[in-house]
């Protein structure tokens, strides 16, 4: 099939990848200038592959999604021509003394979803619910953390270096004609219209994230990340700390990176980050690691999150036309298993 792909951010890029190993003829437009350009909230990602502690704002959908794309991600690694970084040992999720009721509602909550999913599919293989870890367990597992007096291990969960697969999914995709500096005006099935031009094609893939209003509700989250060199600090797995007011997540990377994050700001503000972002999230992560007191700031960012009014993803197929959007938070958890639903759809 002759296939158009309306953006090239993660979801584009999967899809293109996919589809141009199937033996189709694609073609992705993206506005970004080139394909290192990092315009696409993929590229600002930390990357966590959390489908049990992101049940705390998702519903069941996104939770089998990313169970889905647990199992997805190192079968597309392994197809990259470049290698990426990603692991599955697990994540953290702490609390200070004195947010241990804050913390433990939050567990208790994953908790009560995971059985509800488990009752509702009993056959499902069902996820390790978040493990108590106490001092000594804790100092084993993550030797650099001391603060936290709760925490609890949830087993399985994973990261991805999420620069490194952006750039290896462009660059195994062979085949795919590019069209980088090309805004895409609208969508519809069997034609885009980009750069003032009409193409037509047998399938058209909608992936544009904010680029695709005003044909879809969709609006943008600000978000705010920061990456600490932190050379002599080793971290093994994820972090997340659970604070009354917000959350702050520490994301380890080779060599010696980790990565701080992230607000959650109802903005569509693309400025650098604030004052506040970075008090707040840089204090957090102190707490957590005091290690990182000598940490130096190399990098601060900020980018949209696409978000529909229901704050969850959405996939619709119709003959000629699939539009994909609204992965808000959960794009690297869930992209997979969603680009698997959507060719399975085209294909039916």
């Amino acid at each position: 099939m002759n296939i158009g792909i309306a953006g090239a951010g993660l979801l584009g890029r999967l899809l293109a990848f996919q589809l141009a190993r199937a033996g189709h003829r694609v073609h992705a437009f993206d506005p970004a200038a080139h394909a290192e350009a990092r315009g696409a909230a993929g590229w600002t990602a930390a990357g966590m592959l959390s489908p049990v502690a992101e049940l705390e704002c998702a519903d069941e959908n996104v939770f089998a999604l990313g169970l889905r794309s647990m199992e997805l991600w190192p079968e597309v690694l392994a197809q990259l021509e470049v290698p990426v970084e990603c692991s599955f040992d697990g994540s953290l999720l702490l609390a200070h003394r004195g947010d241990e009721g804050a913390a433990r509602r939050v567990v208790e909550l994953l908790e009560a979803k995971i059985g509800e999913v488990h009752l509702r599919s009993p056959a499902a293989a069902a996820p390790r619910h978040p493990t108590p870890v106490d001092r000594i367990e804790l100092r084993e597992l993550e030797p650099a953390v001391s603060g936290p007096a709760h925490a609890w291990l949830l087993p399985g969960e994973g990261r991805i270096h999420t620069m490194q697969a952006m750039q290896a999914l462009a660059a195994s995709a062979h085949g795919v004609q590019w069209h980088w500096g090309t805004t895409v005006e609208s969508a519809d099935a069997g034609v885009l219209r980009a750069g003032g031009t009409e193409h037509r094609f047998d399938w058209v893939f909608d992936v544009r994230g904010t680029g695709a209003r005003p044909q879809l509700p969709v609006r943008g989250v600000r978000g705010e990340i920061f990456w600490l060199q932190a050379p002599g600090v080793t971290l093994r797995r994820p972090l997340r700390l659970l604070h009354p007011r917000y959350r702050v997540y520490l994301v380890p990377r080779a060599p010696d990176l980790v990565v701080v994050g992230a607000s959650e700001i109802e903005s569509e503000d693309r400025s650098p980050v604030s004052l506040r972002s970075t008090v707040e999230l840089l204090a957090a992560a102190h707490s957590v690691v005091p290690e990182l007191a000598e940490a130096r700031v190399v990098h601060s960012e900020s980018n949209l999150r696409p978000a529909l009014p229901d704050n969850l993803p959405r996939l619709s197929t119709q003959d000629g036309l699939t539009r994909i959007n609204g992965l808000f938070r959960h794009g690297w958890l869930i992209a997979p298993a969603l680009v698997e639903q959507a060719l399975q759809e085209m294909r039916t």
